[in-house]
């Protein structure tokens, strides 16, 4: 993936954790939100795939991300702050089924992400939590990779 096309989605990450926030606090449609964020915000050089990719992605498997990050949280989602919840969704949406983002990108694109938007110390658990689950989705990446 060359440079301008990372570049584009790293800002529809952080444009995607800004919508799946509104999604979870205000329980709106995501289509709706999208349809917000094209009407109201400049969106210049946001790889718009990805965004919607993600946006409606995360709220149609909610069910088994949430499930997938059970296994590794220690705590109930809906006790994780809801920044980093947010986070941990996108994250583990692309360990789940972005296969062309490799483990080590989505982890460290959900840290930065939480260093951008979250509690002060949240990116510790954002990267410990990923990494569980990157090794129990990904095996033989993972493994390969370390």
């Amino acid at each position: 993936m060359d440079a301008t096309v990372a570049r584009a989605r790293v800002r529809a990450r952080r444009c995607a954790v800004q919508a799946l926030y509104q999604w979870q606090l205000a329980d709106q449609d995501p289509s709706d939100i999208l349809k917000e964020f094209v009407a109201d915000r400049e969106l210049i050089k946001v790889d718009m795939e990805y965004f919607e990719l993600l946006i409606k992605g995360v709220p149609r498997h909610i069910s088994i991300l949430s499930e997938d990050l059970a296994t590794v949280l220690d705590r109930p989602l809906d006790k994780v702050n809801p920044v980093e919840r947010t986070v941990l969704l996108l994250g583990a949406f692309e360990l789940h089924y972005q296969r062309d983002v490799p483990w080590r990108v989505a982890v460290n694109e959900a840290v930065e992400l939480v260093k951008m938007f979250g509690a002060e110390q949240g990116y510790r658990y954002v990267n410990g939590t990923l990494d569980k689950l990157a090794r129990r989705l990904r095996p033989e990446e993972v493994t390969a990779t370390t």
